[in-house]
């Protein structure tokens, strides 16, 4: 069975999410319609890119995602159809891919899909539902767009090396309120080379042990672990590290690498 994912700033107290469904079951009534999230921050395309970036590979090749965040029509933004890895990428050229791809896209199409005049002011349940429908019922990419080469450019906030320390940032805090940070697994060991390690953080508090699971100390206590993201988290174990620990969105973070 084809699937849609979504992935947007929607909500779920308004009519959008239902127009959204509504027009991608009119057009497609066998699609599966996977909720990735419709509970990300208003225009907030960082958030949606992490978010999307560390869930999209969960699901079969051919899935089409389709990205609602910061689409209302505007004559300079494009809407791109993208393949990635085997997936479709289906969203405004707003600088989220380039904040959720690793490598060079596949293939990059702009979309060139007839607006309907009733959803001028809504493209997302029409120009978008129309190409995430037509990838899922295995159109071709070339069928509603014209090739481009690149996408728009956004940096994600990159952790940095000096001497022994890392400099990373908080990047993100879940429904849990663990706390998120940029340093991923694979940075982490490489700087690391099997020293010892201090991460300190607001509040002059300290970590000096990687857990594997949230309950490996008494509740309420701190830690830190590589969570499903692969990204360094900071949790207490049944708390609200966020808040406890007074850590917001772009707070820093320091690990002091040891010499044994």
């Amino acid at each position: 069975m084809a699937i849609i994912t979504l992935t947007t700033d929607l909500g779920d107290k308004d009519i959008y999410q239902a127009a959204l469904k509504g027009s991608i079951l009119k057009l497609l009534p066998t699609v599966n319609i996977v909720d990735i999230t419709n509970s990300v921050a208003a225009y907030n395309i960082q958030q949606a890119a992490f978010i999307l970036k560390n869930s999209y590979y969960y699901f079969p090749e051919d899935t089409v995602h389709l990205i609602g965040i910061d689409t209302v029509y505007n004559e300079e933004t494009r809407y791109l159809a993208i393949r990635y890895k085997n997936h479709y990428f289906v969203g405004a050229d707003n600088g989220i891919f380039s904040l959720m791809f690793d490598t060079e896209p596949e293939e990059i199409f702009e979309l060139n899909i007839m607006q309907d005049l009733k959803f001028l002011h809504f493209p997302l349940a029409d120009i978008f539902v129309k190409a995430a429908c037509h990838l899922a019922n295995n159109g071709k990419l070339s069928e509603i767009g014209l090739r481009v080469d690149e996408i728009e450019k956004k940096m994600n906030l990159q952790p940095v090396i000096e001497k022994n320390l890392i400099k990373g940032a908080v990047i993100y805090i879940d429904s849990f309120q663990n706390v998120i940070t940029n340093i991923t697994k694979d940075f982490f060991t490489s700087v690391q080379q099997g020293r010892r390690f201090l991460l300190s953080f607001k509040r002059n508090e300290t970590i000096n042990h990687l857990s594997w699971h949230y309950n490996e100390v008494p509740e309420g206590e701190k830690l830190c672990l590589f969570g499903i993201s692969d990204h360094l988290e900071i949790a207490i174990n049944k708390g609200n590290a966020s808040g406890l620990l007074g850590l917001n969105l772009g707070d820093t973070v320091v690990i002091d690498f040891q010499d044994q």
